[in-house]
């Protein structure tokens, strides 16, 4: 019995051993987003294993610190410094959109794989930089949108792939809430997110980029030939600097996708109508699904939970790593990110030159 007592005790010691080192080692870039909780989150239900944060502002050292009891040994000022002393599977971006090329400067070429939080960059310029250092030092960049772990979504993708409405005609993508000053953002994520330089735009990047990686998505990767959009100023007084509400028409040769992004909603908002030859998807959120066929055919449905490896950005991330997923031509993907800055950067043209912007091959 001795012996069985022991040998257990040492099989679980084992398993336990295994399950921590499977854990993904990661440096944190920055803490000035707000969706850095997710993160955080993850760390203290033992979900990813932090082993770095680089912030140079230490009062943000001192915030996290004690709200998800991080040791004092984790923090750096630098990033490049800390990676010369650190050793993740990959580096996260939680700082300004404008800055996420400087992360990948660092990363590429100590050959460190990278995900930020979307938009990829503040400017396609910077997007050009991160992809020329990607492909050169051969590393993964991934953008990730919270959207890309919606149930529903796949859903409709997955019925739209089976040719549930025939070949889609029209997308529209509602996404933003009342305002990121309204909703209670912290200074330092405000500090950056209204600024042009630092987040390359208001409402256009922040929430315009989820209907552009969507259509990217659901078009399989296919570049527009035009976009043309307008942007209004509803709120100077709160955002002096940046516009708070953006429509962007997508044009492809087949189909048409319109995004509304704005800091002017009623309520927060992320949903996604598709619209086929004979019928119509509507994923109100991420898990409720409306339909209705030609026939005046109606439905609804709740989506089952997504499966792992593309329910969660750490396990997505994991097996992005581990190669047991391409991660070439998904919503996370660098390709399919490109395509989204084209986009964005066409929609700004659009807007400061009042006209249709075609994409050049």
């Amino acid at each position: 019995m001795k012996k069985l007592i022991i040998t257990s005790l040492l099989i679980c010691g084992l398993f336990t051993a295994a399950s921590a080192q499977k854990l993904l080692r990661v440096c944190v870039a920055g803490l000035s987003h707000n969706h850095i909780y997710g993160i955080l989150n993850d760390y203290k239900n033992h979900k990813v294993e932090i082993i770095g944060i680089a912030e140079p502002n230490k009062q943000l050292w001192a915030k996290y610190g004690k709200l998800f009891s991080l040791p004092d040994s984790l923090f750096y000022t630098d990033l490049k410094k800390m990676l010369a002393v650190k050793k993740p599977d990959a580096v996260l971006g939680y700082n300004a959109v404008g800055n996420h090329v400087d992360i990948v400067e660092v990363c590429a070429p100590l050959g460190i794989p990278v995900m930020v939080e979307k938009p990829l960059a503040a400017t396609l310029e910077q997007a050009k930089r991160i992809e020329a250092l990607a492909t050169q030092y051969h590393i993964k960049v991934l953008t990730n949108y919270e959207t890309t772990w919606y149930a529903s979504y796949k859903d409709v993708y997955d019925a739209v792939g089976k040719d549930s409405i025939g070949a889609i005609k029209k997308m529209v993508a509602h996404d933003g809430h009342q305002g990121p000053k309204e909703i209670g953002c912290s200074e330092e994520f405000l500090a950056w997110l209204t600024d042009p330089v630092l987040n390359g735009a208001g409402a256009l990047n922040d929430f315009g980029c989820y209907g552009a990686d969507l259509m990217t998505w659901f078009m399989h990767g296919q570049r527009p030939i035009a976009v043309t959009a307008i942007a209004r100023h509803y709120k100077p007084e709160v955002y002096p600097k940046v516009e708070d509400d953006a429509t962007i028409l997508v044009e492809y040769p087949g189909a048409t996708g319109q995004i509304e992004a704005s800091w002017n909603w009623p309520f927060s908002i992320k949903d996604l109508e598709v619209f086929g030859e004979h019928g119509y998807y509507h994923a109100l959120n991420g898990t409720e699904i409306t339909s209705r066929m030609r026939e005046n055919i109606k439905g609804s449905k709740k989506s089952a939970p997504l499966a792992a490896p593309i329910n969660d950005p750490i396990v997505y991330l994991a097996a992005a790593i581990k190669s047991e997923i391409p991660a070439t031509d998904d919503q996370s993907s660098l390709k399919y990110n490109m395509i989204v800055m084209q986009i964005l950067d066409a929609a700004k043209r659009s807007i400061k030159e009042g006209k249709r912007i075609i994409l050049t091959p």
